[in-house]
């Protein structure tokens, strides 16, 4: 709430909400297989500066939130 009066203030954009048009207007200029193909980029870099641990470490916090959130909802 503070950001949006703030933003009618002093008419500056938050980053939220430069972030969210940004996005909305990505969608609305590309195609799935523009988003394809970034996310295979980004998964190739990610692959190329981290290690096996990395991958470990990251799967336990997945598996424990998937875990997490059964409990929750049983």
């Amino acid at each position: 709430m503070a950001d949006k009066n703030n933003n009618q203030n002093n008419n500056k954009m938050s980053y939220e909400e430069a972030g969210r048009k940004g996005g909305e207007k990505t969608a609305q200029n590309h195609d799935k297989e523009f988003f394809q193909e970034i996310g295979e980029k980004g998964g190739q870099a990610t692959k190329e500066n981290h290690d096996k641990e990395f991958y470990q470490e990251i799967g336990e916090k997945g598996g424990k939130a998937n875990r997490d959130n059964n409990k929750n909802n049983n």
